[in-house]
């Protein structure tokens, strides 16, 4: 069975051409939303997907009404794929539910990973110039090497409460408990 999905971005576009694309290529049954692609909650498209049953098609106009990158797309055609569904696009002729379409996908993907690998590789390599140039990476401390003394003295006089402590030198609980570990560790490893 074809399914249609068709979704616009705003209430004020029209899904005329998509429904008759859609009901001109056969599909028996068309779910329909009317938000930005990039909203993870689509109900249209959630009603379709668990309608359709094993050996289904989902038809979409085009791929970008399904989603707006490349990364969401190849999760949902693995998606589609682990519940025996096929994905059919109109206008960029692609039909994962035939060897030519699903060799398609293949190549998006691995085209993809391949980008995924780049980034990694380029951020990686900018860490390690940076750790040369003696950059740390990370946030920055909260205080200073005096004001943490201080507030792990504070701490250990037991004279203000924890939250007095956090909010003189303007820190959280956490960031205050790891100050004191800290501080317990270098004195125990001198």
């Amino acid at each position: 069975m074809l399914i249609g999905y068709a979704r616009v971005s705003t209430d004020d576009q029209n899904l005329d051409l998509q429904r008759d694309a859609l009901t001109q290529s056969g599909c028996n049954r068309i779910m329909e939303d009317r938000m930005s692609g990039d909203r993870a909650e689509r109900p249209g498209l959630k009603a379709a997907i668990d309608y359709a049953r094993p050996g289904d098609v989902l038809v979409v106009w085009r791929l970008d009404r399904l989603s707006r990158s490349l990364k969401d797309l190849i999760e949902m055609v693995t998606l589609l794929e682990s519940k025996g569904l096929g994905l059919k696009s109109l206008q960029e002729t692609i039909d994962t539910s035939c060897s030519s379409g699903k060799l398609i996908f293949h190549i998006f993907g691995a085209l993809a990973e391949f980008e995924r690998t780049l980034i990694r590789e380029r951020t990686r390599a900018g860490l390690q110039a940076a750790r040369a140039r003696g950059k740390k990476g990370g946030r920055a401390k909260a205080l200073n090497s005096d004001k943490r003394r201080l507030a792990v003295r504070l701490y250990d006089e037991k004279e203000q409460t924890v939250d007095q402590i956090c909010q003189m030198m303007g820190i959280s609980k956490p960031t205050l408990y790891k100050y004191v570990a800290a501080h317990r560790e270098e004195k125990s490893n001198p």
